[in-house]
């Protein structure tokens, strides 16, 4: 698990490990790390050009003690300053390694020629975009690494909230982020975790001091830590059997897509409640489903007459009537986890009055949906990411799995951290995709997972049955269904 924790935690442990070592030793850990990363990313060091881009803190002093020690190497080192006043130690020890600052006047030439730049300028205190003389060497930076330079980011790319990953203004996208300590949650959410790169994780003792954190990424072992396996005494209705509300005569798709990854997600059983046409699609493709004909029947007619379930997904191509909308509420209204999506989030934003409910709830809204459930900004909201969800969670007492470029997953209690998704993959964006996490993660609700457990999981095997069905070409969601059981042998069985 990737535990990331808040900057004021982050720099309570560095003083607090700080008060424990010699002075300066924190920080040749740090710089050690750099220096070892940015060797990595070079061919060769002797004889390289590195430009440094220092600011007047503590990140400026990694960088310029990292410079010292590539200097040492045989780098040709460079010093481009933000401001007017550098690290002293760390400039004293890369004059002395053969380090030099720039003129002003040779400042863009020296970066146009770099075979590398380690980007220095901002550290995790950093706030709002880049300004002023930072701005103007980030964006020489930026040229240069289309022109080939690599760029390594000192903690984090310069420009990006360390605590939110947001990114207000103008930013140094990185080709490889050197972290020191811990995560930082705006290494994990996008924007920022986009212009992050490979990032790497730099222990330099902060461990013990730093507390609990706000925000993971999990692994394949922690997800396979929580998958239900069945015993030897599992039948179909211990695994858990799921309810489906999706699916109309116009939108057959989402049923098919929904039950099928319920299906492949580990559900004993699946009950489709649907429009008749819808039926009998699912009828041909999954033939294990057990099916409900709609009609015209009242919601709470309808629902108790579909049989026990452990849990329900509703939306998926269900349609925003006001039938649909007498249905989501009869499913509301039970006393089971509910898992709300698509067509449901739409009628939840005409219908606050069905939220919140003392059932566990999941709801799994991209930025759009997200916007109409609390009349933002969906450009807003994929920008705060982190921002939103935690609010959504909050105002709605529901359990939030915002999709996009990062999935975000929030509790409304806010007691525990956000859980992000490292799995995403730009091949998901396709039709019917989150029909197939709904359906995955309500099977996961159905086996008795609480609802941030079944969305990270959920969230994690989507993501994965994505690069796996995609191997860099395009596919469609009807692919993800059947990358699913390879997505979970690869984290349950790994190699």
């Amino acid at each position: 698990m990737r535990a990331a924790h808040a900057v004021p935690a982050v720099r309570a442990a560095e003083q607090e490990l700080m008060a424990r070592l010699p002075d300066g030793a924190l920080m040749q850990r740090a710089a050690a790390g750099l220096a070892a990363a940015c060797a990595g990313v070079l061919d060769r060091v002797y004889g390289a050009r590195l430009v440094v881009l220092a600011g007047s803190g503590d990140n400026g002093g990694d960088a310029l003690f990292a410079g010292a020690r590539l200097a040492g190497r045989g780098a040709r080192v460079i010093v481009a300053a933000a401001g007017t006043r550098l690290h002293e130690a760390g400039m004293a020890a890369l004059a002395a390694a053969g380090g030099r600052v720039a003129d002003e006047a040779e400042e863009a030439a020296a970066i146009a020629a770099a075979d590398l730049i380690i980007d220095g300028l901002t550290g995790i205190g950093g706030q709002g975009g880049l300004r002023g003389k930072a701005a103007v060497l980030a964006g020489l930076a930026g040229q240069a690494r289309g022109g080939g330079a690599a760029v390594v980011a000192v903690d984090l790319p310069s420009g990006v909230d360390a605590g939110t990953g947001e990114v207000p203004g103008a930013a140094l996208a990185a080709d490889v982020t050197v972290t020191f300590g811990t995560w930082k949650p705006g290494l994990l959410i996008d924007p920022g975790a986009s212009l992050a790169g490979m990032t790497q994780l730099v222990d330099i003792g902060l461990g013990p001091y730093l507390g609990e954190p706000v925000a993971t990424a999990l692994q394949s072992a922690d997800v396979a830590a929580i998958l239900p396996q069945p015993s030897p005494e599992s039948d179909k209705y211990r695994r858990g059997v799921l309810g489906v509300l999706a699916g109309s005569q116009q939108y057959t798709g989402a049923a098919v897509l929904c039950v099928g990854a319920a299906i492949h997600g580990g559900a004993g059983m699946v009950r489709l409640v649907s429009a008749a046409h819808a039926i009998e699609v699912v009828r041909q493709r999954w033939p294990e489903a057990i099916l409900t004909d709609e009609g015209n029947v009242p919601g709470r007619q309808l629902i108790e007459s579909a049989g026990r379930v452990q849990a329900w997904v509703a939306g998926p191509g269900m349609g925003t009537d006001e039938q649909a909308a007498d249905r989501l509420a009869a499913v509301l209204a039970t006393d089971l986890p509910v898992l709300a999506d698509a067509d449901g989030i739409t009628i939840l934003a005409r219908h606050p009055e069905l939220l919140p409910r003392t059932a566990p709830t999941l709801i799994t809204p991209h930025a759009g949906e997200l916007g109409r459930l609390l009349q933002a900004d969906r450009e807003d909201i994929e920008a705060r990411r982190l921002h939103y969800a935690s609010m959504a969670a909050a105002k709605l007492g529901v359990t939030v799995l915002l999709k996009g470029s990062t999935t975000v997953i929030a509790e409304p209690s806010g007691g525990h951290p956000v859980i992000v998704n490292p799995t995403g993959t730009s091949w998901l964006a396709t039709a019917g995709s989150g029909d197939v996490l709904s359906g995955l993660a309500g099977s996961l609700l159905a086996q008795g997972l609480a609802p941030a457990q079944a969305a990270a999981a959920a969230a994690y095997l989507h993501g994965l049955a994505g690069r796996i069905a995609a191997d860099g070409a395009p596919i469609g969601a009807g692919d993800l269904i059947a990358a699913l059981p390879a997505a979970i042998r690869t984290v349950t069985s790994p190699a």
